[in-house]
């Protein structure tokens, strides 16, 4: 079961690895002001997305369970759409790194 120092510890590894990808692309070189925002960027703000999801999914079932004024519809939708995030989220994760590998086994 999820606690919610689990929950607080899920969230700033996600912050954690935001700020990453940030400094990832200060590194490569971002894009300049004429170009769509940079794969780091991108990236950063799916991260900061899915995060955000799960701060609010945990905070209707805090509420819920408390007592406090809370619709059940409201805490599943939530839950639902932190899941769907995560799960992108993760599909996303093993595409990058699928591309990874395929990159690391070509001829130089």
């Amino acid at each position: 079961m999820a606690t919610p120092l689990n929950a607080a510890g899920a969230y700033a590894r996600m912050a954690q690895l935001a700020n990453q990808g940030a400094a990832l692309n200060r590194t490569i070189g971002g894009a300049g002001d004429d170009q769509g925002p940079s794969f780091g960027q991108v990236l950063k703000d799916a991260l900061a997305s899915v995060s955000q999801s799960g701060v609010k999914s945990d905070a209707q079932a805090q509420a819920l369970v408390t007592g406090n004024k809370a619709n059940i519809v409201d805490v599943v939708t939530a839950v639902a759409e932190t899941e769907a995030a995560v799960n992108t989220l993760v599909a996303v994760r093993d595409k990058v790194v699928a591309a990874y590998e395929q990159i690391m086994q070509m001829p130089i």
